[in-house]
């Protein structure tokens, strides 16, 4: 069933961001930004915290969340342990939200138009797995790039 790979992916892939941010030698360090590193891993953890609470919590599961997408890269030092949570938060989200569908659920219509045109709900959560992906990757070229 693709929901349970979908559920295994955004876990595995959440625990993976939870790992990076505890792996940085000095909290500070994650939201620094140089050179031509645009967003620090704090403001992209906030970002991908942000992102599947509003397409997948508030969308799909119903709940009452707001998102501002603005704080997402203008709020800096939220502390590791804070980041850390609100994943955990996130992870406990998406199961339920997930759990609430079913196969002919994910050929449906995705409750809202994010792209140019509608898309299926299965789409979108494939869409979202493949962008905590990318920015994942971002934050550990970060950390290692910055916490040396």
């Amino acid at each position: 069933m693709i929901i349970d790979t979908l559920k295994l992916l955004f876990d595995r892939d959440l625990n993976r961001l939870k790992k990076e941010i505890e792996l940085y030698h000095h909290e500070s360090n994650l939201w620094k930004v140089e050179k031509s590193i645009a967003n620090s891993a704090g403001n992209l953890c906030l970002h991908l915290i942000g992102n599947l609470n509003n397409f997948i919590g508030k969308e799909i599961g119903k709940t009452n969340y707001v998102r501002n997408r603005e704080l997402e890269f203008s709020l800096k030092n939220v502390s590791r342990a804070q980041l850390t949570m609100m994943l955990d938060e996130t992870m406990e989200t998406i199961n339920t939200s997930l759990d609430q569908l079913d196969e002919a659920s994910l050929k449906g219509e995705y409750p809202i138009v994010v792209f140019d045109k509608k898309t299926t709900t299965e789409y979108m959560l494939i869409h979202l797995t493949t962008h905590l992906s990318y920015h994942l990757g971002q934050v550990n070229y970060h950390r290692r790039l910055i916490d040396n």
